[in-house]
């Protein structure tokens, strides 16, 4: 999907002193030209992805105008109503929970007579997001259209009593819920080897967290469950692994003493399954998202297991240091609305990078994904080890 930079340049006026809210679209490339134009204002990056995060960082060296708070925790840290500007492309939301959530995120941090901007394609859902913008905020409009691309935009307005609307609506919220589990304009044409990919939703947990966040004021329970709801499914359908995950642990072969790495570990029940088997040695996990930190970390203290934990890190970055008996991936192939195979690839040469010499790497993958020939390129050895006409499990020994 391409991107068009101009079209938020083109319909956003921004003023010296505004404050900025980016609703996990630190990627976009409106945000180093949003810098420029700030004296005294800011932008806040509510982002969840640290590849994302660094990326918005790397681009906007010159300017101190930048602070980040995790996308899931916004409305647990920040006062309401103090932002001018909030900003959110489609192109960077895994799953249509996220889109809803950062809708009703904006109406918290918005001043009342401040704007929402959301940029997108209709095949990522601009036209249900308008529905849902004028649920919310009781107005939007087409600010502009171009080659496929819309830019829409709603206004926070004060009812009667002189409030803001759309701040602590839950009630309203609830409603939303069901529009989750509608299908998007042009769905996603596969999934992660998890069986459905992060897009996929899950209306029931997200119904659960609105209930809690509503009867509880933003607690802790409340965030757990809001991290489940943006997580999507879990692995475990009604009680059962899924296929591409079965497979997976069905494969592996793990020591009692393996000192293991999980890439990409999502909510973490790969990585916990092996530390249940190594038994003497030692599990570390790492996911870009932090929604997906929080949650495994949440997994790992209700499992009771000391030999784990998880850290946020872009790829095996913030573990090159450490070597590895064992490494396991179940890697994303897609991002920002696009197939791609560059994210396992990289996972695949760092597992090279981090392995002891005569390690196993792990690789779980749908079958139409050709990344044998990255794998010959870094290992001695590869071989199918499991499959099915769906996914394949190749196994590296360095």
């Amino acid at each position: 999907m391409t991107l068009q930079p101009h079209l938020l340049n083109d319909t956003i006026q921004i003023s010296p002193e505004d404050h900025i809210l980016m609703l996990n679209s630190a990627s976009d490339p409106y945000v180093p030209v949003a810098a420029q134009q700030l004296t005294t204002g800011t932008i806040t990056l509510a982002e969840d992805n640290i590849a994302s995060l660094h990326e918005a960082e790397q681009q906007s060296l010159l300017f101190h105008n930048l602070r980040h708070i995790p996308f899931h925790e916004y409305t647990l840290k920040e006062p309401p109503a103090t932002m001018d500007i909030a900003i959110m492309n489609l192109l960077y939301q895994p799953a249509k929970a996220w889109m809803i959530y950062a809708i009703q995120l904006a109406a918290y941090a918005l001043k009342p007579g401040a704007r929402l901007y959301v940029i997108g394609a209709k095949d990522r859902g601009i036209l249900s997001i308008a529905k849902q913008m004028e649920e919310i905020f009781g107005n939007v409009e087409t600010l502009l259209i171009s080659k496929g691309h819309r830019v829409i935009s709603s206004r926070k307005k004060e009812d009667a009593s002189g409030h803001p609307t759309g701040k602590n609506n839950m009630e309203q919220f609830t409603r939303y819920s069901s529009i989750i589990s509608e299908p998007d304009e042009d769905p996603s044409d596969g999934g992660e080897a998890e069986g459905s990919s992060k897009s996929q939703k899950n209306s029931e947990q997200f119904t659960h967290y609105l209930s809690q966040i509503s009867e509880s004021g933003g607690n802790a329970p409340a965030a757990s469950a809001l991290l489940a709801a943006l997580h999507g499914p879990s692995v475990f359908a009604q009680g059962k692994l899924d296929e591409g995950t079965r497979l997976l642990i069905e494969a592996l072969e793990v020591q009692p003493t393996d000192n293991a790495l999980d890439i990409g570990c999502g909510a973490g029940f790969i990585g916990l399954h092996i530390a249940r088997q190594a038994t003497r040695g030692h599990v570390t996990m790492v996911d870009a998202s932090l929604v997906s930190v929080a949650l495994a970390q949440q997994n790992i203290a209700e499992s009771g297991l000391t030999n784990i934990k998880v850290l946020p890190s872009d790829g095996a970055q913030a573990v090159l240091s450490q070597r590895f008996d064992l490494v396991v991936t179940n890697p994303p192939f897609h991002h920002g609305g696009t197939q791609t195979t560059e994210i396992a690839e990289r996972f695949i040469r760092e597992a090279s990078h981090v392995l002891r010499p005569g390690g196993r790497f792990y690789l779980v993958a749908n079958r139409f994904l050709k990344y044998e020939p990255t794998f010959r390129a870094h290992f001695k050895k590869v071989e199918e080890v499991a499959g099915d006409p769906r996914f394949k499990v190749l196994r590296a020994l360095a």
